[in-house]
């Protein structure tokens, strides 16, 4: 009996030694496939750092901001009307006038000095003000109103003097688009016949802040332009896109063929068409509108052409000189002749051709002159019937 109680107990230790080595080894596998942690306890708050007593720095979220398509010719000035965009940030953000003494009044920021800057150095030395306020500030700046840009133009066109321009409102707000030369030079009437188109000067004042302005140096840069190229090579470069400020010269030239001639006619910054009179002896005399260099032979056949009592040899041609005086000369007239000084000058506007009588029409008014008295005494007699 003893011997069967003692095998039922051994028997009973071995099943529950078998569960509890099952039991430990599932918990092993839990706790493995889990990756449980044991609980830490919290700090003591007395232990944790004091909060700081500065308000902490704002940081914008770091996503890829729009990309703006900045024109790095414009520069900013008193007037402009700008919209600032802090990126993620629009308590700071808005719309600001250039103020007096070229500055943007920002929130926060405070005054911002932007004159003289392109548009992408304005939005740079924004985000350098914001930098105290802000931790990596993304600063995004765009025109929404530009400034009237005044120009000055002087020399060989048909009205010198000075223009105040807008800036083209179709244009994308972040790149305003400036005024070409060729355009400011239609707007004053295009080029005269004696302009050298070769040595164009364009004067341009240096922005404030400028180094060589800073040392004394100079306060202006003179930039040579040629139009022959723009002409002849299509160099778009030579076609300046000018800023406020900008005065332009365009200088007398001392000789040109005509070839040159022609080919600047038909220039688009030459004026479209010119006023010259022919008077005298033709058929339709007065005042005739024709292209830009219009030879002389050409403006005669335009008023009709000579009538029958006109000197065919030669004309007169009066011209006002830009210096005030007038000149006059003879010219013979040849047909066949091409373009030339001599023969076949080319018209300025407001010349006069002035076609005289021939020989025979002169005697015949003279004799027309002497007589008509008598015609008049007879015109008498025969109305009384004598």
């Amino acid at each position: 009996m003893r011997n069967q109680v003692s095998t039922a107990l051994e028997a009973v230790d071995k099943r529950w030694s078998i569960k509890l080595m099952l039991g430990l080894s599932t918990a092993v596998l839990l706790t493995g496939f889990l990756d449980l942690k044991p609980a830490t306890a919290l700090p003591d708050l007395a232990e944790t750092e004091a909060l700081p007593t500065q308000p902490r720095l704002l940081e914008p979220l770091q996503t890829e901001a729009p990309e703006a398509f900045i024109q790095e010719d414009y520069l900013l000035g008193v007037g402009d009307y700008l919209r600032v965009d802090v990126f993620n940030i629009p308590d700071y953000s808005g719309e600001f006038r250039v103020l007096s003494g070229g500055v943007l009044n920002l929130p926060v920021a405070g005054p911002v000095a932007v004159e003289g800057l392109s548009i992408q150095q304005a939005a740079t030395q924004v985000e350098q003000q914001l930098m105290q306020y802000v931790r990596r500030p993304y600063v995004t700046l765009s025109v929404l109103k530009t400034r009237p840009l005044q120009i000055a133009i002087a020399g060989e066109v048909n009205r010198p003097g000075t223009y105040r321009l807008g800036i083209d409102d179709d244009a994308d707000a972040t790149s305003p688009e400036l005024p070409t030369l060729t355009q400011v030079i239609e707007l004053a009437g295009g080029i005269t016949q004696s302009a050298d188109i070769r040595q164009i000067q364009v004067q341009r004042r240096l922005p404030p802040g400028n180094l060589s302005a800073l040392r004394g140096q100079r306060s202006s840069q003179t930039v040579a332009i040629n139009l022959w190229d723009l002409l002849q090579a299509g160099d778009l470069e030579e076609d300046l896109r000018l800023q406020d400020g900008d005065r332009i010269l365009i200088p007398t030239a001392t000789a040109l063929n005509p070839d040159e001639i022609a080919e600047l006619a038909t220039a688009s910054f030459s004026p479209d068409q010119i006023s010259v009179n022919v008077v005298g002896e033709v058929e339709a005399p007065g005042s005739i509108v024709v292209p830009p260099n219009t030879p002389l032979n050409q403006a005669i056949l335009a008023a009709g052409g000579f009538n029958n009592r006109a000197r065919r040899g030669t004309v007169n041609l009066v011209r006002l000189n830009p210096n005030g005086t007038v000149s006059q000369r003879a010219i013979e007239i040849d047909f066949t002749q091409g373009i030339n000084d001599e023969m076949n000058p080319p018209l300025r506007p407001n010349d006069t051709v002035i076609v005289q009588r021939s020989g025979l029409a002169r005697i015949s008014d003279t004799v027309g002159t002497v007589l008509s008295p008598v015609r008049d005494a007879f015109g008498i007699l025969r109305l009384f019937g004598l």
